[in-house]
């Protein structure tokens, strides 16, 4: 526990960059919800005009562009933590 506090200490974090951190995640999540609502309507009408090969591609659209999203959002928040610990 001491070697990792020593690599990486510990940072408390005010209401205010708590809240900076939450604002991110409430907009990526948005973003992904946005974005699952629209692709999964498309997997629907492929679903039902049996484009099941479409179907296929739609959802590994929709696995890689959450996955992309998620990725952003956790870089975004690590670029805002570090700057907390600048301060």
């Amino acid at each position: 526990m001491e070697r990792l506090e020593s690599t990486s200490p510990s940072l408390s974090l005010t209401e205010s960059q708590k809240k900076q951190l939450a604002e991110i995640d409430m907009t990526f999540r948005s973003k992904i919800a946005e974005k699952e609502l629209f692709l999964r309507d498309q997997i629907q009408k492929a679903q039902s005009a049996g484009k099941f090969d479409e179907v296929e591609s739609l959802e590994k659209q929709l696995a890689s562009e959450i996955r992309r999203l998620q990725q952003d959002c956790e870089a975004k928040k690590e670029k805002l933590r570090a700057s907390f610990a600048a301060k």
